[in-house]
């Protein structure tokens, strides 16, 4: 049910998981752990759900938090639970409030946690290619800032995500990245498709966050694409299924440390 970062699993006074499909109440194409609150699946089932992740990880459904993601580089800073209904939209969180779980939900999209041991700040970010692009790692990092970390510090893990060989994209979606920096030609590949290429999402989450400046990187190389452990909003679309279950991959900070 549960994969961990060897990196993020040795800072101390923070737990942290990334969830597969294993160990939940859904059925049908939501079969297994889906958190998607989004989804159409049962919402009883996807807050049984919810309660098992935040039982895992050692803190009440209540304090297992997610925002309204919006694909944007918004950051929401989480002081002490809040209700589903008025959850904030942003693509990450950041807390240095102990017991806060917060989360990143993902379903091919990237999900980083990151860990300030020292000054006990921690950050939970869902990045897309919109959002890694347009800066939702940076501002995750500058928010921590705020909180007290010290980026040169900070442990980041990268989640599961779907991988450069799943990933396939039009021209115009390389045109796009080469507007804002040539040199992100680097992060496509050539596809068997003309007018395609094949977009590496984690390496570019990689050069974000060293261009940054942060401390230690941590990547799982997992492709949620081929993965059936995994949900995947692309697989499901070439499999033509109405919708999609949802992971949350959460941290936080240990109460008592």
């Amino acid at each position: 049910m549960i994969i961990t970062s060897p990196l993020l699993g040795a800072a101390p006074g923070v737990r942290h998981a990334f969830f597969t499909r294993e160990g939940g109440v859904s059925e049908g194409i939501y079969a297994g752990l889906n958190a998607g609150v989004g989804s159409n699946d049962d919402p009883a089932k996807v807050a049984e759900n919810r309660r098992r992740m935040a039982a895992a990880l050692g803190v009440a459904p209540e304090h297992f938090l997610t925002v309204h993601q919006v694909h944007s580089p918004d950051v929401a800073v989480a002081e002490s639970p809040w209700a589903a209904a008025s959850r904030p939209r942003a693509d990450a969180i950041v807390t240095c409030t102990p017991g806060l779980a917060i989360g990143a939900s993902a379903a091919d999209c990237g999900p980083i946690l990151f860990a300030d041991p020292a000054a006990r700040v921690i950050g939970a970010a869902h990045a897309g290619w919109k959002g890694a692009l347009t800066g939702v790692l940076e501002s995750t990092l500058d928010t921590m800032e705020r909180l007290g970390a010290d980026r040169s510090r900070v442990v980041a893990a990268i989640g599961p995500l779907i991988r450069q060989p799943s990933y396939e994209v039009g021209d115009e979606f390389v045109a796009r990245f080469t507007a804002a920096d040539p040199a992100y030609a680097a992060f496509f590949a050539a596809a068997e498709r003309a007018g395609h290429a094949m977009f590496d999402l984690g390496g570019f989450i990689r050069m974000r966050l060293q261009t940054a400046g942060i401390g230690a990187i941590d990547d799982l190389g997992i492709d949620t694409y081929p993965d059936e452990r995994f949900f995947s909003y692309r697989r499901t679309t070439h499999r033509n299924e109405p919708d999609y279950g949802r992971h949350v991959h959460a941290i936080v900070l240990d109460a008592d440390a």
